[in-house]
């Protein structure tokens, strides 16, 4: 590394800055200065990945819905609590101008049990024998088939296949403790198993991911759904709405909410989206991933600080050198700042590149999608270089300070016999007019 840049600077003809010269003339305490920032690096961005699996997670649903404007409770501040609102008002939301179609979506969980832990053959299953056995949470999504609301290709060409009877369609990003479901369909037809202590039967697949709350997700239709959860389908957990082609989509939108009850809210589709990342962001779980992060940085500003001191108090002598020769305070300071710049670049690299492994093993790990994002990267960046500059402002003044005070206690013992005869003079003369 110290060797390409400077065939770097030679090849450009350019003068080698002094903060590199410093920095490199120790390489042990530059490689350990670039380990500190690297794992501060990791540090910061393992956090930040963890807070967008918690959050970009649980809106996998909502950015797979399709339509243009959502209808959702208005009690409910997140998906999870699946609260529901009547269907009723899809019905008065249709009647609008501008809506082209209103379709219900329905969703609720259940425990869902491996297939491979049922033992014996489908045609042999008896319910009562597995009566003991505990399934995995997963989240069942159902809708209308006429009416379509996901906006998946690979479901909607599957439609068909989910009117058969407790049929449904499983997400192959599901947990592994849920089954090998995708590699048993490869083999057969359709895979049979338990959800909520009723058969179901698995017969297609379609990619969406886990969360953190849910290991896996189930698509059916309504009518199973129904039959399923024993009810008349009188309660929606949200309106999908389709508008019109030409159609302004904030004069619907507003239409919607002076005409519907304040039970339900009128959302586009990322209002909805940003409306459950900030409700993950404020639980403790969001919360204390921040944290973390903000840890990262002050782990790393200690350990720039640290290097950076060590750095500066081993050049006292050539710093005042320099300072005799003409050079200003602010100029010394850019030097040191180019210094806390510098290793904010060589740590920010490898940390970058090895969170990219670190996000691969995660999504590999936790089956949720996980990638680097460039607002993550810029953001990670950015403190990066606030952290090393930072750490840059506050060593030379942590070096001087020290100095000062050994300058003060010498001035003080020269002064002291001057001014205690001062004092005693100014006692006499006071001693004298009274």
């Amino acid at each position: 590394m110290i060797k390409f840049f400077r065939r770097l600077f030679r090849k450009f003809q350019f003068e080698t800055p002094l903060s590199w010269s410093q920095l490199s003339h120790q390489k042990v305490r530059l490689a350990v200065a670039t380990t500190g920032v690297c794992f501060a690096n990791i540090l910061m961005f393992t956090q930040l990945g963890l807070q967008a699996m918690l959050t970009e997670g649980t809106t996998l649903l909502h950015e797979s819905l399709g339509g243009d404007l959502v209808l959702f409770s208005s009690f409910s501040p997140t998906l999870q609590f699946g609260m529901t609102f009547p269907k009723a008002y899809l019905v008065q939301a249709a009647a609008i101008d501008g809506v082209a179609a209103a379709s219900p979506l329905y969703i609720s969980s259940a425990n869902w049990v491996n297939s491979q832990e049922l033992g014996g053959e489908p045609g042999e299953f008896n319910a009562d024998s597995t009566s003991d056995l505990f399934g995995n949470q997963v989240r069942i999504i159902a809708f209308n088939l006429n009416q379509p609301v996901l906006n998946l290709p690979e479901v909607n060409q599957q439609i068909a296949q989910l009117s058969a009877p407790d049929a449904v369609l499983f997400d192959r990003l599901s947990q592994a403790s849920l089954g090998a479901v995708p590699d048993q369909l490869v083999q057969q037809k359709e895979v049979m198993t338990l959800m909520g202590n009723r058969r179901v039967y698995a017969v297609g697949l379609f990619s969406m991911g886990s969360t953190l709350f849910e290991k896996g997700n189930v698509i059916m239709s309504d009518w199973n759904y129904a039959q399923r959860e024993g009810n008349t389908l009188d309660r929606v957990t949200v309106g999908v709405l389709t508008l019109q082609p030409g159609t302004d989509i904030s004069t619907v939108q507003s239409a919607l909410r002076s005409r519907l009850p304040e039970e339900v809210t009128v959302l586009t589709r990322e209002e909805f989206i940003q409306q459950e990342k900030q409700f993950q962001n404020s639980e403790p779980n969001g919360v204390i991933l921040k944290f973390g992060t903000i840890v990262g940085f002050v782990v790393g500003v200690i350990i720039v600080y640290q290097v950076l001191y060590a750095d500066i108090n081993d050049h006292l002598s050539e710093y005042a050198t320099l300072k005799a020769m003409g050079y200003s305070d602010r100029a010394l300071l850019f030097v040191v700042l180019q210094e806390a710049i510098i290793l904010a670049i060589l740590g920010f690299l490898p940390g970058f590149l090895a969170s990219l492994g670190i996000y691969q093993l995660l999504t590999v790990l936790t089956r949720i999608p996980l990638a680097m994002r460039t607002g993550v990267a810029v953001q990670v960046f950015i403190l990066t270089v606030i952290m090393c500059g930072v750490s840059g402002a506050i060593a030379p003044a942590a070096c001087v300070l020290p100095i000062l005070r050994m300058y003060s206690k010498k001035l003080w013992n020269l002064l002291s016999p001057f001014i205690s005869l001062a004092m005693l003079s100014v006692k006499a003369d006071c001693e004298s007019l009274f």
